[in-house]
C-alpha cells in the first residue's frame, strides 16, 4: 500500500468531482471547487474521520468493500478504479461483464428491441450492450479490449470499422466522432477521455488534424446515414438517441423509412439473425 500515492490520488479525484455531478447543491458559501471530505464520506457510507485519514495518509490498509464505495463515491471510471485498488495493495478487481454495467432503465428498455438494431454506448464510446440485430448489422462491438473499445479509436486505427460507411461519407464521420469525443474531454480532460486523446494524437496524423480545428457542433446524430452490409449492401437508416443522463450512456436505436427498399434489406437481416428462413 502507497500511502502517499493513495492520498494525492484521492485528493485529485475529489478535487475534481463537482457537487452538481452527485446530485449535491453547491451552495453559495462553498470556498472549493470540488466535493468536501465529509461529503465524499457520506456518499460512500463511511465515517468522515475514516475518509479524512486516507487522505492525511495515516489511515489502515482499506478493505475492497471499501475502495468500492470510495469508487462508486467519486464517480471513478473503471480504469480510475483499478488503478486506486493498485494504490491500496490490492488486486485490481475483475471488470464487470458489460451488460451488466448498463443502467437498469436503458437495459430495460434495450431487452424490449430485440428485433431492432440498438447499441448503448458509454459517454466515451464503449459498447456496453447491443442487440441482436444490432450484431448482425455491425458486427459485436463488445468483444474490443483496450482502448479499441472505444468506438472514436476503431474510427482512427482501424480501417475495418470504417468499411461500414461508404468513402465518401468518412470525413464528416471522423469529425462527428471526434466532436463526440471533445464533449467528454472536456468534462473529463485527466480521465478516460484524456487517454483516449493522447493515444490518437501519438497514432494518428488524421484525428491530430480534426481535433485543432476545435469543433464542438458538426451535424446531428438523427439524420440519415448511409451504411453499408457484406450481404445486403447498402443501408440509408435514421439512429434516435436515448440518454441516461444519472448513467452517462446512450441508447442508439437504428430505423430505416417505413417502405423503403432499406427497410425491406433491414427485415431480411433480423429474420437471419433469428435463424428463420
Amino acid at each position: 500500500m502507497d500511502r502517499a500515492l493513495l492520498a494525492d490520488f484521492l485528493r485529485a479525484r475529489r478535487e475534481a468531482l463537482q457537487p452538481e455531478e452527485v446530485g449535491l447543491p453547491r451552495g453559495a458559501r462553498r470556498r472549493t471547487g470540488g466535493l468536501r471530505r465529509e461529503e465524499v464520506a457520506v456518499l460512500a457510507g463511511m465515517s468522515a474521520d475514516y475518509y479524512s485519514r486516507l487522505e492525511q495518509k495515516r489511515g489502515p490498509m482499506p478493505s475492497e468493500q471499501m475502495l468500492t464505495a470510495v469508487a462508486r463515491a467519486l464517480r471513478l471510471s473503471p480504469s480510475e478504479r483499478e488503478h486506486l485498488f493498485a494504490l491500496a495493495g490490492h488486486a485490481a478487481p475483475r471488470r464487470t461483464p458489460p451488460d451488466d454495467r448498463v443502467g437498469l432503465a436503458i437495459r430495460t428498455i434495450a431487452e424490449q428491441l430485440s428485433d431492432t438494431p440498438a447499441i448503448v454506448f458509454s459517454r466515451f464510446g464503449e459498447a456496453l450492450l447491443q442487440t441482436p440485430a444490432a450484431v448482425a448489422l455491425f458486427g459485436d462491438y463488445t468483444r474490443f479490449d483496450g482502448l479499441s473499445r472505444y468506438l472514436v479509436y476503431r474510427w482512427f486505427t482501424d480501417p475495418a470499422q470504417r468499411a461500414i460507411y461508404p468513402p465518401e461519407d468518412h470525413d464528416v464521420r471522423g469529425r462527428v466522432f471526434t466532436v463526440d469525443l471533445r464533449a467528454a474531454y472536456t468534462t473529463d480532460p485527466a480521465g478516460t477521455a484524456g487517454d483516449i486523446v493522447a493515444a490518437l494524437l501519438a497514432v494518428s496524423t488524421e484525428f491530430a488534424e480534426i481535433w485543432r480545428r476545435h469543433e464542438v457542433d458538426v451535424t446531428h446524430h438523427h439524420e440519415l446515414k448511409r451504411y453499408r452490409h457484406a450481404e445486403l449492401g447498402e443501408l440509408e437508416l435514421y439512429s434516435r438517441r436515448l440518454v441516461d443522463p444519472d448513467e452517462g450512456q446512450d441508447l442508439l436505436v437504428f430505423m430505416a423509412e417505413p417502405g423503403s427498399p432499406s427497410e425491406a434489406k433491414l427485415r431480411r437481416l433480423i429474420t437471419s439473425s433469428r435463424g428463420e428462413a
